[in-house]
């Protein structure tokens, strides 16, 4: 005979310690900063310092995922999966200088142009 198990659903803390994205948005025209998740739809607070965005952050999540458990609303789970490869057309030129100071670098053009974006996206 089978019997239908469901399985048990997450908890608030189960949710809590998924790794939602958090985005910080600098306020220029009061101060301060707002944060948000974007995987949790509304979930948002406000800081004056960045020295209160973990904590405040924290509570914002905790208190939108008490809401959702009440009003049964579904719950996303983050959605931050890569594989780490990324297919990219550019012109023949480019990909000329780039093979070229990959080659002076004596490195590969895949760690060539890894190095290089990883230096575009931390300035």
């Amino acid at each position: 005979m089978k019997t239908n198990i469901k399985k048990p659903k997450k908890t608030i803390e189960d949710y809590m310690k998924l790794p939602y994205r958090m985005v910080i948005v600098p306020d220029e025209e009061e101060g301060g900063y707002t944060l948000y998740f974007p995987d949790l739809p509304g979930c948002v607070t406000c800081v004056e310092s960045l020295d209160e965005a973990k904590t405040m952050s924290e509570d914002a999540k905790r208190e939108w995922l008490i809401a959702a458990f009440e009003d049964g609303i579904d719950i996303k789970e983050p959605q931050e999966e890569y594989s780490g490869q990324l297919r990219l057309r550019m012109p023949k030129s480019l990909h000329r200088q780039l093979s070229r100071r990959a080659s002076e670098e004596g490195v590969s053009l895949n760690q060539y142009v890894v190095y290089e974006l990883g230096r575009a996206v931390t300035r």
